[in-house]
Order: C-alpha cells, then structure tokens, then sequence
C-alpha cells in the first residue's frame, strides 16, 4: 500500500467524509483533483456550493476559495477560517494522509503490527478488498505540560498523536493559535484507539478508513470511486476554468 500511495502522481477521486465535532457529527461529499508535485488542487462540494483551488508556489501559497454566493476569497490553508469545523487541511487531502496516519500509528505503538488483524476479504462499493482492523486496549491520555510557542497542531505533531482528538479533549477546536506556556493539556497516547481500514487488492489504496477514540467513532473517509494518474490539464487548475465558479 505505501509503494501505490508513493506511485500517485495525480488523482480524480470522490470523497464522502463523517467527522465528529464535539458531540454531533458532520458529514460531506466532495469531488477532487489533485497533482502531487507541485501540488495542484481543485476541490467542488456541491451540496455546499464551495469549491477551492489551490496551486503551489503561487497566490503567496493561499487558496482562492468561492464560498456559496459569496466573491472569491484568498484564505490560508491553515488558517482559521480554512480549519474552522475540520478536522484536516486540504493539504492532507489525498492518500499520503492515510498512509502517515498508519505509519505514526505504528511508530507511536510500539506493538502496532501485533495490533493489526487481517479480517479477510470484503466488498466495498464495487471494489474487492483486503479487510484489516487495528486496536489496542491501551489507548489513553496522558498529562501534558505547554511550552513556549507551542499551538494544538505543533504538540500533535510533535507526540505523533491525532490533531483532532487532542483538540477535543481540551476544548480546542477551533483554537488555532500560541497556548499559554505552562498549561497542562491531555493528550493520547496512540494515534486511535481502533482503526478500520479497506484496501482494494488490484489497487492496493485505501477505499475506506474509519479512526475510533474510546468514545467512538471520530472520523471516516471513504472513496466511492478513483482514478489514479489520469491526465489532468492545467486549465483544470485554473481558476478561468469555465467549468468552474470562480469567474
């Protein structure tokens, strides 16, 4: 699975995402091509009336966003108004996600292949996959002491946990900024508590990936169809783009 992740130049693929926030959940559709060097997005949610393109190196690295009825919007990608109500960027968009989530899960649980099982295999939408579940009894959290300039982001990636559910558990989710020096925060131990992933056997990708906490689910992301290194042309990363919304 990591080699296909790493042999994924560019990607066409549709998304239905569920996210907990707080005590409710929210869920998505979206539609996205994406080049990987240089990275090159264009994300449609239609339901949403929102679509965002994004090109590396240019705009000064913002995206240029057309939120429903509203004008154009320059907004950084980490910034606040992009992250507000989500769990991940739109630079996590795309199959390197999945597969860093695995290998910091691996790399935070010392006994992480022990943990995974092969349930055998299992459709899912109309592909035949390899069904493998990841859990550990351990899964807890731990004090935490802030440090100078330290943000929920800096501290997840620094202790390879997941951003969101540090977030949650602190009552940080949409506090993007420097923490006090000296708080005391509690953040997981393991990446997830339980993991349930799909892989198609001729694509060996991820079709699905549902990420649990001690309370449940926190996140899914499944994709109901793909096409990997399809020619993609540079107007269709352009916001003159008549197909697009942004003129």
């Amino acid at each position: 699975m990591y080699d296909s992740i790493r042999n994924v130049k560019t990607l066409k693929i549709t998304i239905t995402a569920i996210e907990r926030l707080g005590t409710t959940y929210a869920s998505a559709g979206s539609e996205v091509k994406l080049q990987m060097n240089p990275r090159r997005l264009y994300f449609n949610n239609k339901a949403k009336k929102l679509e965002i393109l994004f090109n590396q190196n240019t705009n000064n690295n913002k995206a240029l966003v057309k939120p429903n009825h509203i004008p154009n919007l320059n907004l950084d990608p980490n910034g606040n108004m992009m992250r507000k109500n989500q769990h991940y960027t739109i630079h996590e968009l795309g199959f390197d996600f999945i597969g860093r989530s695995i290998a910091l899960t691996l790399s935070k649980d010392k006994e992480g292949l022990k943990n995974f099982v092969y349930k055998g295999k299992s459709k899912k939408f109309t592909y035949n996959c390899y069904l493998l579940q990841y859990e550990n009894p351990n899964y807890a959290y731990v004090e935490y002491t802030v440090g100078p300039k330290e943000t929920a982001s800096s501290i997840a990636a620094k202790l390879i946990v997941n951003d969101y559910l540090l977030r949650h558990k602190n009552d940080l989710l949409n506090d993007f900024g420097f923490l006090k020096k000296g708080r005391k925060i509690l953040v997981p131990n393991l990446y997830c508590k339980k993991a349930v992933i799909f892989i198609d056997e001729k694509l060996m990708l991820p079709v699905s990936v549902s990420l649990y906490d001690d309370s449940g689910l926190f996140e899914s992301y499944e994709y109901p169809s793909m096409t990997i290194n399809p020619t993609i042309k540079a107007e269709e990363f352009s916001k003159d783009n008549k197909e697009y919304g942004f003129r």
